[in-house]
């Protein structure tokens, strides 16, 4: 199971964080610091796998990362899952995320934190992988943002509809007023 996934730049700061496991903030916080010292310290040419910090389980789990160009991806997992599936799930993701912002950089995910949350919820949901076909999840999340356009739409048709009517209110008022005088 995937307790944890993180992302974080090569100076620490944590760009986003999805928790699977119930931990208070302070420790949450704790761990991207732990998990940033111990990837971070490693060379490029050794292996992406390691075991977890203390806070997010020890030896029972491992962190399974990558980094490219400027950030780190990193997945908190149990024993269970395979380092493997995960590298894999890891290039998935950061293709998928490419392909949604035509080339991924820091500054999308800043700016676009809750379509990341969007896409990875498409792949992992409850620390269980859902979906590993990078096609089926931009269609998902093509006919998500969709759903949002529209729905931004019909709110902007409402707010129109609600003024116009205020408006024209006003406008009577303004004739009336002036007819009794």
């Amino acid at each position: 199971m995937i307790k944890a996934i993180l992302i974080f730049n090569n100076h620490g700061k944590p760009r986003m964080s999805k928790f699977y496991e119930h931990y208070t903030e302070d420790t949450e916080q704790q761990i991207i610091r732990e998990t940033f010292h111990l990837v971070s310290k490693r060379d490029e040419n050794v292996c992406n796998f390691l075991e977890g910090g203390l806070l997010i389980g020890g030896s029972e789990n491992k962190l399974i990362y990558r980094h490219y160009a400027t950030l780190y991806f990193v997945f908190c997992v149990d024993s269970s899952e395979s380092e493997l599936g995960i590298l894999d799930l890891i290039q998935v993701f950061v293709e998928t995320l490419d392909k949604c912002f035509e080339n991924v950089c820091e500054l999308d995910l800043i700016f676009h934190l809750d379509k990341v949350h969007n896409i990875l919820a498409e792949m992992v949901m409850g620390g269980m992988v859902l979906e590993t076909n990078m096609s089926e999840i931009i269609t998902q999340v093509e006919a998500q943002g969709k759903m949002e356009k529209s729905e931004r739409l019909q709110d902007v048709f409402v707010e129109f509809s609600h003024q116009d009517l205020l408006d024209f209110y006003n406008q009577m008022e303004m004739i009336q007023t002036q007819l009794t005088r």
